[in-house]
């Protein structure tokens, strides 16, 4: 007999952006996965992913937010990061296998010169465990299969590299890194200066762009709250532009704006325009717009050449008649 069919539960449209404390364990998809769930949400995306042994700040966004997740994946991330010096491995991280072992012979004053090494622009060599992909396979794939394949040094930028510890052979550090950077790779490359070698054993992120892990919440902390508590948690959708200048529209400006058109910034109705025509030359151009009336997000418009150009809208901000 064929069993009855549960009837589906509705899904909701969400607009905000929940700060996420990813545990240890948990893979950034299958941590969406639960969240999404839990909300009863049409539509989420995560910006970035957040390896399985990490833990720390995932940032899910939803519905109208997912529009601008691709600023947070090329924003700045903050770790704290826990290296293991004297032994390599074979992934860079405590899931590989040692392929090497040898005395650690330093102390505080040979680590804090070799950091100094690493601050600022400096290459790196993907790691053959990554999800880079090599003839649409990723790396990792290669790497299973045992094989090692030519990858290209990539230039990234370390913005603060800070000796938070030292308990050795572990040592623990804090940095601020440009998109693309892997830490483990660096915990590599500094045990490789150092003339003992590495590996990563512990790695949190605490920050991506703007935002911290100090309004963060975790998967465990969700599932007991109600739905009401829950929904408390949503950040709006301007917490991923909080860097970005504002300029406020009236009514003329705002029922233009919407329809994708352009306005000179010499018109705003304020002095927001003039200030963002006298802004210094390559500064980022995009602007944060708001609806003066009730301070509604309208979208992201590029200020420049003397004119304020839609670039994303907000759709459920409606045209006025």
């Amino acid at each position: 007999m064929k069993q009855p069919q549960r009837p589906r539960v509705p899904r909701r449209a969400l607009d905000g952006v929940l700060l996420l404390d990813k545990g240890i364990g948990l893979s950034s998809n299958d941590a969406l996965i639960r969240v999404k769930r839990l909300f009863l949400a049409q539509k989420a995306g995560h910006t970035g992913t957040l390896d399985p042994l990490a833990s720390g700040l995932l940032p899910l966004c939803f519905g109208e937010a997912t529009k601008f997740s691709q600023d947070l994946l090329e924003a700045d991330k903050t770790y704290e990061a826990t290296m293991r010096l004297g032994i390599r491995t074979s992934t860079g991280d405590a899931e590989g296998e040692v392929l090497e072992t040898l005395p650690v012979e330093v102390g505080v004053p040979e680590i804090e010169a070799a950091l100094v090494r690493f601050r600022g622009p400096i290459s790196q060599v993907p790691p053959m465990y990554s999800a880079l992909k090599r003839d649409g396979k990723p790396l990792y794939e290669y790497a299973r299969a045992g094989q090692v394949v030519e990858r290209v040094a990539r230039e990234v930028t370390i913005h603060a590299l800070e000796l938070l510890g030292t308990a050795l052979p572990d040592v623990t550090f804090r940095v601020t890194c440009s998109k693309g950077t892997y830490v483990r790779t660096l915990a590599e490359d500094i045990g490789a200066a150092l003339g003992c070698g590495a590996h990563l054993v512990a790695l949190r992120r605490t920050g991506v762009g703007a935002l911290t892990l100090d309004h963060a919440v975790t998967l465990e902390a969700l599932e007991q709250m109600d739905a009401a508590a829950r929904d408390a948690c949503l950040r709006p959708v301007d917490a991923l532009l909080s860097t970005f200048p504002s300029v406020a529209l009236g009514p003329v400006e705002t029922k233009r704006f919407l329809q994708g058109q352009r306005l000179r910034l010499a018109d705003l109705p304020t002095e927001q325009g003039a200030q963002l025509a006298r802004r210094s030359e390559g500064a980022d151009p995009r602007v944060r717009v708001y609806r003066e009336e009730d301070g509604a997000l309208l979208g992201v418009a590029r200020a420049e050449n003397g004119v304020l150009a839609p670039e994303r809208l907000i759709a459920t901000a409606a045209v006025p008649a």
